[in-house]
């Protein structure tokens, strides 16, 4: 995944957000991580790990991708706040952990950002969210692919005055 891609990507789109609708000098950190953790349960609620009383099975992967996508876009934008740096993006390590732990295991990460705001917090929950796109079965290659698809989703919704 090319992270100086995806940076540069998110810090256009903010930078045209901020814009757009007058935020500039605004503190958009704490409504980015409520904005995070909403995007991570509604991607939990598609992949259903957590339904032990249904029998329905998850949401396409399509859909669970496109959920994903959006927890990464906030992310992405949370590192440009705190400074952080492509070369500085974490590699992938390996971990056990069943499904419904890997959320838990991110939204206490998203909360440890939101108490220490450094580099070292940020690149704990974004291993961690790669570690949970891994869990529920997602390619690298189509995780990237579907954020820039994303990304140009959200300009055009901002073309549209979303």
């Amino acid at each position: 995944m090319d992270f100086n891609q995806l940076f540069a990507l998110q810090k256009q789109l903010d930078d045209r957000i901020v814009n757009e609708h007058g935020l500039e000098g605004l503190d958009l950190f704490q409504n980015k991580l409520l904005a995070l953790k909403v995007e991570v349960g509604e991607l939990a609620n598609e992949t259903r790990c957590f339904k032990y009383w249904s029998k329905k099975a998850p949401s396409p992967i399509e859909t669970i991708l496109e959920e994903y996508v959006d927890g990464i876009h906030f992310i992405l934008s949370l590192g440009l706040e705190i400074g952080i740096t492509p070369r500085k993006v974490p590699s992938e390590v390996a971990d056990e952990l069943s499904t419904v732990e890997c959320f838990h295991h991110v939204y206490q990460a998203i909360d440890h950002v939101a108490e220490i705001r450094n580099e070292e917090a940020y690149l704990h929950l974004l291993n961690h969210y790669l570690l949970l796109g891994k869990q529920i079965g997602l390619n690298i290659d189509d995780i990237y692919e579907a954020y820039l698809k994303k990304n140009e989703v959200n300009h055009n919704r901002q073309d549209q005055g979303y």
